[in-house]
Parts: structure tokens; C-alpha cells; sequence
């Protein structure tokens, strides 16, 4: 029997609620995923001292203790699109073809859902959409990822399964994640690319699930062929504007104006997985804790002298020396402006920034690091008192 290989590229990946393949989410991966799971191992040795023949036993013995929380990653580019309402056809984000609209969702939606908190994903049916309980809001022009539901103590899991060999029906292995949480998610701004997510995070146990994918009673891939939903970063604006507009005024109002060359956003809940320390068995992990939530990033542009600009601003926050914690209104317009189609517009309502550092290239740059802050230590209820809100803007698909 000829060896059967296996190539990345023609992987599939698909997420499910935890346990269940009621819905599945088709999720295309950009090269360079990967999947692992580590052993903890305790080791014994013997150390004594030579016996009167000059023997000295010097063995060891291994033990298992636990598995190591398995560790996903992969990348997946930006993609809203206003979906198609359709009835009975389960790969649609809306197949119930009794609604009016087009509710915007995105390809990656269900990434965002489950990493800022929603438990249940309800398909449409009759005259009412598909709806996320908490953490998503589809609207008819927008798709808008919020943080009011990301105040737990744990995160609500879900399944990965990965189909090796995806293109070769009847030969594919498929490996499934069980018990999944989304750790961070890094956006990063390449003027020259297309607008893209790192996510990764954890799981609980990597198993084969079988010589194929499970069959899944409704499998959505709307907006996964289409290529009128990706993103240019080159046409990325940032807006800048000061709370304190007598220590930072700007251009004016607090206003500064900046040109990106590049930047990142980097979204993190700081996961931990815990693992009981029972002898004679191996260990599982038992599931999440979530850490403390931090959202950072950094911006980089050329140094520029006119009114406002980035000279500006470096000046202006080297000399805020009785500013403690200053704060800054950011929006990251990725694609554009909110009226584009597509774009993602990114807020980050209080931000803390860093003294700029200074890059000497060809052409001299800044590069500024943030850190966003909640109006609180607890924000409440409202999605405008969290660190960031994320809009998606897409066209509709015909």
C-alpha cells in the first residue's frame, strides 16, 4: 500500500460549541497553523556513594504526571459581508428566508464570539435572524463585538477539529481539540497586506476523531468564497483625540493627525488552564480560569513637524511630566472610513500612551505604544465603558 502524505494547504478547519455538532463554522486558516499538546513529567533518580567494589548505581525512572494544556494558533483574515437570507439552506448564516435585511456577520465571527464571552448561538428560523446571547450584535449595517459579556471567570469552550487532507475526500485525518478558549487575538496593521487576526489559545485534549470530519447538522461557510469581503490595510486612517485638550491640544480640540506606516492591537484575557496532581494517574486539565484583561498595542508613523502631527505629540507628552495617566481616544479605521464597505473600525475609548521612541531609517520614525483602559475598574453594563468595541461593515453578498 503506497504511503499516504498529507500537505497543509489543503487543511480545513471547523469550531463547534463544546460537545455538540449541532452547528459548525467552516474557518479558513492562512499558512503557518499549528496544534500541540506537551506531557509534565516528574523524574527520580539515585545518588549514593561508591560501595566498596567502586559501584555507584547512577539509573533514573520517567513518570507521566499530566498533560500540558493543548496550544492552538492560526490566522485568519478580516471578512464581514452582509449575509443572504435563504430558507433550509444550513451552510447560510440566515436560513430562515422569512426575515427582511441583510444581518452583517463576518467569517470569523464565532472566534470573536466565544473570546469575549457568549455561551449560545441560536439559529434563525421563521421571521427571527441567528443570534449570538451576548457579546455579538447583528445588525443590518453592522456586525458590532462588544465586551459586556467578558467580565467571567471562565470562558465558555468550543471544539476545533482539524481535517488534514481536506482535498483528498476518503483519505483525511481528522485531529479534534475538545474544550477550547481563545487566549488572544492580534491584529496587526501591514500597509502592504490584508487585514488579519492571530488568534490562539488553548484546549483541553487532542484526540483523532475518525478517518473523516463528523457530520455536522448545519455547517456555515457563507462568505468563505467570496472575495469582495477582504480588507486592504493601505487604506487604514487612525484618529487621535485628547481628553485633556490644554496638555495635548493638537492640531486643535485635542486632535492629532497621523499617517500610519504600521502598528498592531494585541487582545488578551491571559488564560490558565487548571490540572489536578492526583498520583498513579495521568492528569487532564480540568478547563479555563481567565487572568486579568489586557488590550496594548503600538502605532508607528513618520516623524512629522506640521501643526498636530507626530512631532507634535511626542513633544507634547514629554513635557505632561505632572501627567500621571493621560488619556487618548483612539479609532482605528481598518479599510477606511465607517462608511466603507469593508472595513472594521476599532475604538479604544482610554487609552494611556507611552513616550514615543524615535526609529533612525532612511526616513525617521515614531513609534508610540498604548495601553486601553475601561472608564472603571468595573465598567458595568455600558459596551462604551470596556477598553475596545470592534465594528464590522460589509457588503452584501448576492
Amino acid at each position: 500500500m503506497a504511503a499516504q502524505f498529507y500537505f497543509s494547504r489543503d487543511t480545513k478547519v471547523y469550531l463547534t460549541p463544546a460537545g455538540s455538532t449541532a452547528v459548525a463554522w467552516e474557518i479558513p486558516v492562512l499558512d503557518g497553523f499549528s496544534f500541540s499538546q506537551a506531557t509534565n513529567t516528574s523524574e527520580i533518580t539515585l545518588a549514593e556513594a561508591s560501595s566498596g567494589t567502586n559501584k555507584s548505581r547512577r539509573s533514573r525512572q520517567m513518570f507521566t504526571d499530566s498533560y500540558a494544556p493543548a496550544e492552538w494558533s492560526f490566522s485568519t483574515y478580516m471578512r464581514p459581508f452582509g449575509a443572504v437570507p435563504a430558507g433550509s439552506d444550513t451552510s447560510l448564516w440566515e436560513p430562515s428566508g422569512s426575515i427582511s435585511g441583510n444581518p452583517q456577520h463576518a467569517v470569523e465571527e464565532a472566534l470573536w464570539a466565544f473570546f469575549v464571552g457568549a455561551s449560545t448561538f441560536t439559529i434563525g428560523n421563521g421571521s427571527t435572524a441567528s443570534a449570538w446571547n451576548d457579546g455579538i450584535t447583528n445588525s443590518d449595517s453592522t456586525m458590532v463585538v462588544d465586551w459586556t459579556a467578558s467580565e467571567l471567570s471562565t470562558l465558555t469552550e468550543f471544539d476545533l477539529y482539524f481535517e488534514l487532507g481536506g482535498a483528498t475526500s476518503g483519505n483525511d485525518v481528522c485531529y479534534k481539540i475538545a474544550n477550547c478558549a481563545v487566549n488572544e487575538a492580534s491584529i496587526d496593521f501591514d500597509i502592504d497586506g490584508i487585514a488579519t487576526i492571530a488568534w490562539s489559545g488553548f484546549g483541553k485534549l487532542i484526540s483523532e476523531s475518525g478517518a473523516a470530519t463528523p457530520s455536522f447538522t448545519a455547517e456555515i461557510t457563507e462568505g468563505t468564497t467570496t472575495t469582495s469581503n477582504f480588507i486592504r490595510n493601505r487604506l487604514t486612517n487612525l484618529g487621535i483625540t485628547a481628553a485633556d485638550t490644554t496638555t495635548f491640544p493638537g492640531a486643535g480640540s485635542g486632535v492629532y493627525n497621523l499617517v500610519l506606516t504600521g502598528g498592531n492591537i494585541t487582545i488578551s484575557n491571559n488564560l490558565t488552564y487548571l490540572t489536578p496532581e492526583t498520583l498513579g494517574i495521568v492528569n487532564q486539565p480540568l478547563g479555563n480560569v481567565t487572568g486579568t484583561r489586557t488590550i496594548s498595542g503600538n502605532f508607528t508613523c513618520y516623524l512629522d513637524h506640521t501643526a498636530g502631527a507626530s512631532a507634535d505629540l511626542f513633544e507634547d507628552l514629554i513635557e505632561a511630566t505632572s501627567v500621571v495617566t493621560n488619556s487618548f481616544d483612539l479609532t482605528f479605521g481598518i479599510g477606511g472610513a465607517s462608511s466603507v464597505t469593508p472595513s472594521v473600525q476599532i475604538e479604544l475609548p482610554k487609552c494611556h500612551f507611552e513616550v514615543p521612541a524615535h526609529s533612525m531609517d532612511d526616513i525617521i520614525s515614531l513609534e508610540t505604544n498604548f495601553h486601553a483602559l475601561p472608564a472603571s475598574l468595573d465598567p458595568g453594563t455600558g459596551a462604551d465603558n470596556y477598553e475596545i468595541k470592534v465594528t464590522y461593515k460589509g457588503a452584501d453578498l448576492s
